[in-house]
């Protein structure tokens, strides 16, 4: 009997606060209740290791690899700069905005336009860079992730697959390989795999160091892919038909000179430029851009 009215006075107090922080603070409930940790063992959610999905337990995942979700959609003060009125969106994902002229920053200005998606059930890193494998996978087994209509292996955020799949009833677009464990979501072994293929620490050394820039239109350094978020797919796109049903439904082309690589910003065409996006044209290829 103690027992029992030990566990009912802590529940009591967890909703307490919880509407206590959510009236002061606009802390979304489910964030919250995600930061108690021990209330019980995390429950099992699909992961990546070396891009098969598996189903692993997770206890006490750190809040600091989970970004702060805002309770309310946000709205750019459109009096501000491009710049600015982006860096407000991604104040609100980030834990802290990365120093200018870091390497952070370099790849918060290649990779950074997830951060302005204002769909509640995405979850966003709350960095733009992950160190390690490990700290790669404890992100990872936050996500809910959902296979592609009509693919093999090839996995995305649901919200993100989703609206791909919306896209695909309009039209046919092809994955880039046709292997999803390639071209959607990425395990830190399959990015850090893909950069050796194209790149040296040399090279890491001079992104590092914001003296090479257009090694990010080809291949991402380790830890930095979007790739590892369940956000981006690599596609043949060749049509208008099937730009205009991949924008429609949030997804673009965002990393400059990075042809097959879709982005899901999850944001309408006519709201880009409202977060600072800029649109710019290379070699006929239309991209959105981030301000930095």
């Amino acid at each position: 009997m103690k027992t029992f009215l030990k566990k009912a006075f802590f529940y009591m107090m967890i909703a307490f606060l919880s509407c206590a922080l959510v009236a002061s603070h606009g802390i979304s409930r489910d964030k919250l209740m995600a930061d108690v940790p021990t209330l019980k063992n995390c429950v099992s959610t699909p992961s990546l290791e070396n891009n098969r999905i598996l189903t692993q337990s997770c206890t006490n995942i750190p809040q600091t690899l989970i970004s702060p979700t805002p309770s309310q959609p946000f709205t750019p003060n459109q009096n501000l700069t491009e710049k600015d009125r982006f860096l407000s969106a991604v104040t609100n994902k980030l834990l802290k905005i990365p120093t200018p002229h870091t390497f952070e920053y370099i790849l918060l200005r290649a990779y950074g336009s997830v951060f302005v998606n204002q769909d509640p059930q995405i979850k966003l890193p709350p960095k733009v860079l992950f160190t390690n494998d490990q700290e790669t996978k404890q992100f990872q087994s936050t996500l809910t992730l959902t296979q592609v209509k009509n693919t093999s292996q090839c996995y995305l955020q649901k919200s993100a697959a989703d609206a791909f799949d919306q896209a695909r009833s309009q039209v046919q677009i092809p994955l880039k390989s046709g292997y999803g464990a390639s071209d959607c979501s990425r395990s830190f072994a399959t990015n850090l795999r893909f950069w050796q293929k194209y790149a040296d620490n040399k090279t890491l050394e001079q992104v590092r160091q914001g003296k090479e820039t257009k090694i990010l239109g080809l291949v991402a350094p380790p830890g930095a892919s979007q790739h590892l978020w369940g956000l981006a797919i690599d596609l043949r796109v060749t049509t208008e038909a099937q730009k205009q049903a991949l924008n429609q439904y949030g997804w673009y082309r965002t990393v400059e000179n990075d042809i097959p690589h879709w982005t899901y910003v999850g944001l309408p065409p006519e709201k880009l430029t409202e977060f600072g996006f800029q649109n710019k044209v290379v070699e006929n290829v239309t991209y959105w851009l981030t301000p930095l």
